[in-house]
């Protein structure tokens, strides 16, 4: 692991974003990045909200290792993923690790949601991937930039890089409003990363 230890990452996380798990899911998440020797760098920036992209998104590890960073560190994060992988029997799993699930079909009642969430709470923290697929896609969707604006707040680019099995808590980027500009930006930035499969990417 890093010279950083996950008790030190933890000191810094801001009061707004603690979670309330316990000593076993923290310590479950601290094992599972270990055992599969990843290390984070980086840090939470203080700020009252926070949208979070993580990048680049090309296999199921991802979500391994992105809920192993949420336990580890302790996170109140919630993060968004379509509602067909919340199966019977799971759903309320998902749902204690923070998931939100989502009918990409209907973009406009997920930023509603969200912005009725981001007003309940006292700090909040959203997560989604957005390529939105595990798959190479051409262009990535904008909804996590109608929900940075419709929360009035930046975003946090997290990057993935399996070579060197380093998770970054990077850059924090606030959108121009040009969703076309900003989407290259934001593309550009993560090219310093490779997944686990990079032809996905």
């Amino acid at each position: 692991m890093s010279k950083i230890s996950f008790r030190s990452l933890r000191a810094q996380i801001p009061k707004q974003f603690v979670g309330k798990r316990n000593k076993f899911s923290r310590w479950l998440g601290v094992t599972v990045l270990k055992i599969l020797g990843w290390r984070i760098e980086g840090k939470i920036p203080n700020l009252k909200r926070l949208i979070v992209i993580g990048a680049p998104h090309t296999s199921n590890w991802d979500f391994v290792l992105a809920m192993g960073t949420i336990l580890g560190l302790n996170l109140r994060m919630r993060w968004m993923a379509k509602h067909t992988i919340f199966k019977p029997g799971i759903t309320w799993f998902m749902e204690w690790l923070g998931g939100i699930p989502t009918d990409r079909n209907n973009p406009r009642m997920v930023v509603d949601h969200v912005a009725r969430l981001a007003e309940k709470e006292n700090g909040v923290i959203i997560g989604l991937t957005p390529e939105g697929t595990r798959k190479k896609v051409e262009k990535w969707k904008t909804g996590f930039l109608r929900i940075a604006k419709a929360l009035d707040c930046p975003i946090l680019m997290v990057g993935l890089h399996f070579p060197n099995k380093i998770i970054t808590l990077g850059e924090v980027f606030y959108p121009s409003g040009d969703n076309d500009s900003d989407l290259i930006t934001i593309k550009n930035y993560y090219e310093q990363f490779r997944g686990r499969h990079p032809s996905q990417f």
